[in-house]
């Protein structure tokens, strides 16, 4: 066994408190050993520096569509439903599996850069997003997402079926930390017959599901008209919504549907950012926390946020959870660093976001020595309105230090973005072409 001490800093704590102290990993099998005095926990094989800094969770990123960094900038300033009929979906049809490379690489150094060790993501060409987590070592929850709109039937089964067998094909592996879910873009992009079809193909196999629920209310008035119910509802008539499922956004939830999701185990993960950016609106976070909902914290893709920094994320989340709660006390700073951590690790099932013996050994060192982090009332405040991802000193990863020191050690940074670069610059060009 190899040991990892990460020594001489500040730890945060499950239960939100700061202390001195170091952590011990097994550095082989990805687990937190010991957590503690500096004077009781053992040295270790490997040591990394954390003086000056706070040890905490890594952070969660529990819904991104990664490879969408090729269309950072591409289209701003619309709502969701031109945005993507208009310029989204029309690119990403010019996508080639090398350009879903070349932006999976690009977001996984970005989300390295700023301490997020686990992900959650929607996409297609899954392989080559797998095989770039695989070797940059981080943890994610990956799947292949489905759109039936304007596919005859035979390619929308087509798009159903390559769900499913990604699903089944790629969880478990990169030792692990690559898990899967069967995941049907929406409730409003993937017809009701072959949700009838092939949910029932998802639960067979043990796959979870995941999709975008209650984003707008283009996405709400459709199914309620059509239907006769409420989104939710719906989706619970369909078997979409077991312990172990996860939507993205629910934005325009009502309270019986948050009842729903408390009582059937409905993760739900928040992408501020992106509801701001999209005017899709403001979720009701605080009501969702209140109601016993899990909930987690996502940047939702960079062609809408425009980054993958989670720690913007925790502040976007504040503040506007304030906003739609109309309360300054609502989505406190405790609140969206447990969102930011263990809720996104709970609603993607990783037995991460939380610094305590036995949890996978993914954590995050954030240096404290800034202007912007001083004077240190409270780390906690910090971590949620204050620290930004360029403040992360050193990642680490199942047990693993994928950057030490601001390096990142697993991807080759420059070649990443310099191929990037070129691949978003062809596929524009191609999509103009049509």
């Amino acid at each position: 066994m190899t040991t990892l001490r990460i020594a001489g800093g500040e730890v945060l704590h499950p239960d939100a408190s700061v202390e001195t102290g170091d952590v011990l990993v097994d550095a082989d099998e990805g687990e937190i050993l010991a957590v503690g005095d500096p004077e009781e926990v053992p040295e270790g094989d490997q040591r990394l520096d954390a003086e000056g800094g706070l040890v905490m969770p890594g952070l969660v990123n529990a819904h991104t569509h990664v490879a969408m960094t090729l269309l950072r900038g591409y289209a701003d300033d619309k709502e969701l439903d031109a945005w993507l009929r208009e310029d989204i979906w029309p690119v990403e049809g010019e996508l080639t599996p090398e350009d879903v490379r070349a932006g999976a690489e690009l977001g996984l150094v970005e989300m390295i850069r700023s301490g997020t060790t686990g992900f959650g993501d929607m996409y297609f060409h899954v392989p080559e997003t797998a095989d770039a987590v695989a070797r940059a070592g981080l943890r994610a929850r990956l799947g292949h997402g489905v759109v039936t709109v304007d596919k005859d039937g035979a390619v929308a089964r087509e798009d159903l079926e390559t769900s499913l067998d990604v699903a089944r094909e790629y969880d478990g592996v990169a030792d692990g930390r690559i898990r899967t879910a069967f995941m049907p873009h929406s409730l409003t992009t993937v017809g009701a017959e072959y949700l009838r079809e092939y949910v029932p193909e998802a639960r067979e196999q043990g796959t979870p599901v995941h999709y975008h629920a209650n984003e707008t209310t283009d996405e709400v008035d459709p199914i309620v008209d059509e239907e006769g119910q409420r989104p939710l509802e719906y989706a619970r008539d369909l078997d979409l919504t077991r312990a172990g499922d996860f939507v993205a956004h629910g934005v325009h939830v009502d309270d019986a549907e948050i009842d729903l999701l408390a009582e059937t185990g409905t993760a739900v993960i928040h992408c501020p950012a992106s509801n701001m950016k999209l005017a899709s609106g403001m979720a009701p976070v605080q009501r969702l926390l209140d109601a016993g909902v899990t909930v987690g914290l996502g940047t939702d893709g960079a062609a809408s946020n425009n980054d993958l920094d989670l720690f913007d994320e925790m502040r976007d989340a504040a503040m506007v959870g304030k906003l739609a709660a109309d309360d300054a006390s609502a989505v406190p700073a405790e609140a969206v660093v447990r969102m930011a951590t263990e809720g996104s690790a709970d609603a993607l099932g990783f037995d991460s976001g939380r610094i305590e013996a036995g949890a996978n050994a993914d954590l995050a060192v954030v240096d404290l020595d800034a202007a912007h982090l001083t004077p240190r009332h409270d780390l906690v405040s910090h971590l949620a309105y204050a620290v930004r991802g360029s403040d992360v000193r050193h990642t680490v990863c199942d047990g693993a230090v994928l950057m030490r020191d601001r390096e990142v050690l697993t991807l080759d940074e420059a070649a990443i973005r310099a191929r990037a670069q070129e691949r978003a610059r062809a596929v524009v060009e191609r999509t103009e072409k049509q």
